[in-house]
């Protein structure tokens, strides 16, 4: 099987569907990724684990996105401090939530143009983080939380 060229994001599976952590390059994709982790392990979500770190494919099949490891990568992350560690990891995922930290359009109160994402024409919701803002308690209660529009 031939797989799409990678793009630069991480992935965790967290509960049955993955999330793609977008950004750039020192934003904290690797630390959020492993925060949804340590957050599993302590009971604050049921379960997650690694997809992939740094480089992830993406790939369009039957209506939903899914979500590889680069091979060179796959069971890697990086920690600061640490450096490169191994983790248990997930071949692949449907992605449920896509990510953008340091985006310039969150909002307090997001705007529903900014609440989703298209990749590879399949639309999926997205949460904005602003540079400055941490977006660990932001993913978490999306992670625990449900929409009240809905």
């Amino acid at each position: 099987m031939t797989l799409p060229p990678t793009i630069h994001a991480s992935a965790v599976l967290a509960g049955p569907r993955a999330v793609l952590i977008r950004g750039p390059a020192g934003s904290g994709k690797s630390r959020l990724a492993f925060a949804v982790i340590a957050a599993a392990r302590s009971g604050l979500i049921a379960f997650a684990r690694l997809i992939g770190d740094d480089r992830v494919h993406l790939e369009a099949a039957h209506g939903r996105l899914l979500v590889r490891p680069a091979a060179t990568l796959t069971g890697l992350i990086e920690v600061r401090g640490l450096g490169i560690r191994r983790l248990p990891y997930e071949p692949v995922a449907a992605v449920g939530l896509v990510v953008d930290l340091g985006a310039s359009d969150a909002e307090r109160l997001p705007a529903a143009k900014s609440a989703s994402a298209e990749l590879q024409g399949i639309v999926l919701p997205r949460l904005a983080v602003a540079p400055a803002a941490d977006p660990v308690p932001i993913l978490l209660a999306a992670l625990n939380t449900a929409d009240s529009a809905r």
